[in-house]
């Protein structure tokens, strides 16, 4: 089993009254793309700041590379890279003295800074343009940046808070793909905050769900079906006919089916568990044709916003 490399356990942070962070407990292994998704002010901002020792919690202890995020805040900086929303370079420098500028707060030698910087702008796509002032940068060029700026040091683990933020559709996909090759090539963990469904579901190999300062769920797209959808985490569509009413009758009473919802001659049938080939069955033994059968797989969007359906019409859990 993979070590994990961060521990977060049972952390709360609260102002006043209010709980940004809520009892949270979350291990991440060594290697992995972990998204943390959740509308602004769910708390994850806070969550990273608590992570990197530069917020302390309420209760609860965080590790992070095995040192006390609290006790030992210099020893985890040196081992994490932090890529926050809002960039921020020295303008009238370029991108290339910018890398320099903080290998040198890392004290690392010239020779290799610059070596390495090189290297990492090659790396971004910001060669041709490591001599030009960063004030001249657009968004994307400043995220790629960002990007290099963060892996100067040669981090265990980069956090990256809502990095795609005001990029156009084709610096997204650059960017999304450059932090999957890095992680692929080269081993870095990387803990991915933010709103954007869709992207958080093309790199990530786990996500967490955050709302209101707490982690309502964690896994892979189908290990959240089953935590949020516990009653109908399986959907399986059905083109038949004709679908009478003694088999609608039999695939109800089938066992772990949980609802039924019928379309001319199409069927959705929910469940708790894959039934598909004993709906098959029931069906071609019915003397109905079966035309087609299919598994209909969640995705995060589906996830996320049936989830939120159901707080608005049971209200909160």
């Amino acid at each position: 089993m993979t070590a994990s490399i961060i521990e977060i356990n049972d952390v709360t942070k609260q102002y006043d009254e209010q709980y940004a962070v809520n009892q949270l407990s979350l291990s991440i292994p060594r290697g992995e793309i972990f998204g943390l998704l959740g509308p602004n002010g769910a708390g994850k901002t806070t969550t990273i700041l608590m992570l990197l020792g530069l917020i302390e919690p309420t209760n609860g202890s965080i590790h992070v590379c095995g040192f006390d995020s609290i006790r030992n805040p210099i020893d985890v900086k040196r081992r994490v890279g932090y890529l926050p929303d809002n960039l921020g370079f020295y303008h009238h420098m370029t991108g290339f003295e910018n890398l320099l500028y903080t290998a040198e707060l890392n004290n690392i030698s010239r020779e290799i800074a610059e070596k390495r910087a090189y290297d990492l702008l090659e790396k971004v796509n910001l060669s041709e343009s490591a001599h030009k002032k960063t004030g001249k940068y657009s968004r994307g060029m400043k995220q790629r940046l960002g990007l290099a700026d963060v892996l100067i040091k040669n981090p265990e683990i980069i956090i990256l808070d809502e990095p795609t933020l005001g990029i156009d559709p084709e610096g997204v996909r650059e960017l999304l793909h450059l932090i999957k090759t890095l992680n692929k090539e080269e081993g870095i963990t990387v803990l991915l905050s933010s709103h954007q469904l869709h992207q958080v579901q093309q790199i990530c190999d786990r996500v967490g769900v955050f709302v209101e300062g707490k982690l309502l769920a964690e896994g892979n797209i189908t290990e959240l079906a089953r935590q949020l959808f516990k009653q109908d985490t399986f959907v399986t569509v059905v083109q038949a006919s004709p679908l009478k009413e003694e088999l609608m009758k039999k695939i109800r009473q089938t066992d772990y089916v949980t609802n039924v919802k019928k379309n001319g001659n199409e069927l959705e049938v929910y469940s708790k568990q894959d039934i598909s080939s004993v709906i098959s069955q029931l069906i071609i033994k019915s003397g109905a044709k079966l035309y087609q059968l299919t598994n209909k797989h969640f995705g995060l969007d589906e996830i996320y916003h049936r989830y939120f359906e159901g707080r608005e019409q049971h209200g909160s859990r």
